[in-house]
Order: structure tokens, then sequence, then C-alpha cells
């Protein structure tokens, strides 16, 4: 599938043109609105400045957390206006939400007004109940309205990996209505995954964390196949070691998957490799002392927060042998700095292997955050990816809608 590229739009010309962009700034905010992590920011600006330098007129639609109900003032994009601003050199204007619409009054005004070089951010997207709606025709109504707003001679640039895997208004429908291109962003994840998938070095580990197995059951079951080794880590290797009989005490447990974890410890004995130490608490608390203890006999009356000293540096011993990295999901609560050294050593072991010539590639989502919060640089590893979930997917072998229709003709029958 060939997928025509910011590059190929700019070589057409962009200058006076309208030009959406659905961009990837879900960034977290703390209790008082301040961002605690600009990554999805800054990785944003290499299309959107060289679209402004090109003299586009820029229209920019992006997401920030949940709304379940309509506009809530918690989850405005003004915030991250202010902050893609300082990002970019330039004011970057946020329409208001008016009419119960993101394309309401005021951003059409402001859209009519743009000039070339100018930046308008739409405000939160999913404010509009027909963004994620699962009727084809309420999603394609709100697309009309998003490539009215760069029309006519208008174009669509899809640089929000963190969301191709959705089939949502801004992110799908608005690419068969306009002429449609990756952005530079998209592009690399694209051109990373599919290294990952195809011409993989080997030996091929990859590190999986975070909570949950169910989140994780189908790229184990896909890599596990793939990959000389998974590292297993996090909450989710308490329900693996439950799956061996092994007491977790009051650790996470999705007991509704033990049975499918024991399943895939037999099937891939030779691939998994699980802690053989835990870093354990009394209460699920920053303040809480650590201790550790042998992961094959957490006391019933402690949680597991973290993977132990003695994981890391078997882990780090694996990992430092690997040609092909890839990580997805933190060791511990890395939140805490009592539970962080599990998270600090492993990602310390990719970057080590990443200097003797490894490709690496975190994830994005929790890994991502991980690595700044820690401060590790990031140019320590070979490509950071910004979105967790659609990394997943894309190597669970899964369509995604948002690269799937960038692959389509363009509307019209026009040349990419």
């Amino acid at each position: 599938m060939t997928i025509p590229t910011l590059k190929d739009l700019l070589a057409q010309g962009v200058s006076g043109r309208g030009v959406l962009v659905r961009s990837d700034l879900n960034v977290p905010l703390d209790d008082e609105g301040a961002i605690t992590d600009p990554g999805r920011i800054t990785a944003s600006v290499p299309t959107l400045r060289a679209l402004v330098d090109a003299g586009a007129k820029v229209v920019v639609t992006a997401h920030l957390g949940r709304p379940k109900n309509g506009p809530d003032p918690k989850l405005s994009l003004a915030p991250v206006a202010a902050a893609l601003g300082e990002h970019l050199g330039r004011h970057v204007q946020l329409a208001g939400f008016d009419r119960s619409r993101v394309v309401g009054g005021d951003a059409l005004a402001r859209a009519e007004g743009l000039t070339d070089g100018d930046v308008l951010l739409l405000e939160n997207i999913r404010f509009d109940p027909r963004e994620t709606s699962k009727d084809d025709g309420e999603r394609l109504a709100l697309a009309r309205e998003l490539a009215e707003l760069v029309s006519p001679g208008g174009a669509f640039v899809s640089d929000g990996f963190g969301v191709v895997h959705r089939k949502q208004a801004s992110v799908y429908d608005v690419a068969t209505l306009l002429p449609h291109y990756a952005g530079t962003l998209v592009a690399d994840e694209i051109r990373v995954l599919e290294q990952l998938t195809s011409s993989t070095a080997r030996p091929y580990a990859v590190v999986l964390g975070g909570s949950k197995v169910s989140d994780k059951l189908g790229v184990i079951e896909s890599l596990a196949t793939k990959a000389d080794s998974i590292v297993i880590g996090g909450g989710m290797c308490f329900t693996f070691l439950a799956a061996q009989g092994f007491p977790v005490g009051k650790s996470l447990l999705e007991e509704e998957m033990v049975d499918t974890c024991r399943r895939l410890l037999e099937t891939y004995v030779d691939v998994l490799r699980l802690p053989a130490d835990i870093v354990v608490a009394e209460k699920f608390a920053a303040d809480s002392p650590p201790q550790t203890v042998a992961a094959d006999a957490i006391p019933d009356d402690l949680i597991g927060l973290d993977i132990g000293p003695g994981s890391v540096k078997r882990f780090a011993a694996l990992l430092s042998n690997a040609e092909t990295i890839f990580w997805n999901g933190p060791m511990g609560v890395f939140e805490f700095p009592a539970f962080a050294a599990g998270t600090r050593g492993v990602a310390e072991a990719i970057a080590a292997a990443t200097g003797k010539g490894a490709f690496s590639v975190v994830g994005g989502g929790d890994s991502a955050a991980a690595v700044r919060a820690l401060g590790i640089p990031e140019g320590d590893f070979s490509h950071i990816s910004t979105g967790g979930g659609a990394s997943l997917e894309y190597l669970e072998g899964k369509t995604l809608p948002g690269i799937e229709v960038l692959g389509e003709p363009q509307p019209g029958g026009g040349d990419a």
C-alpha cells in the first residue's frame, strides 16, 4: 500500500491553501490544568512547522481525554494552544465551542480570517459526540464541517498516530473527503513498525509491562512466534505468577485471565520471561516503605509495585544481547520514586543496547512518559512512539482505519 506523505503535498505547493491537520495533542494535565508531559506536542511540531513555513493556512484538530457529556472545561485545549504556540514560535488561535458544535460560528469565522502561515486550533474534537459515533452518517456530517474549514482547495494531513486505530470523523471520514497525506510523525511510525514486523534483526526482545494482561494479550500471542524473548513486568506479571500457582498477595490480578496466562506459559515456555523478585509494600502509596521478596513468595497482606533488583539484572543481561527491542509498558509504579527502579533499570538496559547498535522502539503511552519522567535522554533510543494502543494493534496485525484510508485513491480521482 502506497501512502502519499507531507513531502508530496509540499511539492505541490500549499501557500495560501487551507490544510486540516489531525494531530495527537492528548497530553496529561495535573489537577491545576498544567501540562505535565509535553511529548506529544513536541512530536506534532515538525509537520505543523513545515506547513506554516510553506505558507499554508493551518487548521488543527485534536482531542484531550475522554469527555463523556459534551464540553468539559477541564478538558479544554486552551493550555495546549498556549504550549503549541510556544513551540512554534507564533500565536495559535483557539476556536470557541459554540452552537453545541466544535465547528461553530467562531471556528468558521476564524478559519475564514486565516492568512498564510496562520494556525487555528479547534476546541477538543471529542466535545462533539459525532466524532466517536458508531453511526457512519453522523461522523460524515462532522467530517464535512471540518472539510469546509479548509475549502476550496484544501487538503488533509493525518499526523496523530495515537488515534489511527480509531474510525473517527477527524481521523478517518475526513480523509474520504479531502486529498489526504501522512504527516511526518505518522510516516515515521509506519516505517518503524514495518521494520519491527518484517526486517527484524535477531535476537529480537520484547518488553511488556503495564497493568493488564487483557490489554496485551493480542500482542503477546502475535509476537511470541516472532520474538526470541518476551519480558513480562508491571502489574500484568502478577496474573502470570498466579498462573504458576504462586501467591500474589494484594497485587493487581485479573482472575479471569489466569487460565489464559497458564496456556501462554505452557505454549511459549522458551519465550516468556517473568520476574524473579518483586518490590512490595503495605499499600499503594508513594510513602509506603518498600521491601523486596521472591516472586514466588509474596506475602498475603502486601502489594507488588515493581520488579526487584534481581529481575532487573536478569532482564538487563538478556537485553544486552538483543539486536531489536520493542518496549511497551512500565515495570512498576514509576510515578513513585521508591518503585521506579525496575522501569529505570530496564530503560537504561535498552538504552545501553541501543548504544551498541541495537534498534529499539519505545511503544508510546506510559513507557514514553516514563522515559521523560525519569530523565533518560530520548536520543538514547532509536524511536519513541506516540501511540501506545495504535502501536500494539499494528504489531498484532490489525487493520488501522486511519492508515488504511490514507492508501485509498484521492477524492475526485486526483493525483496524490
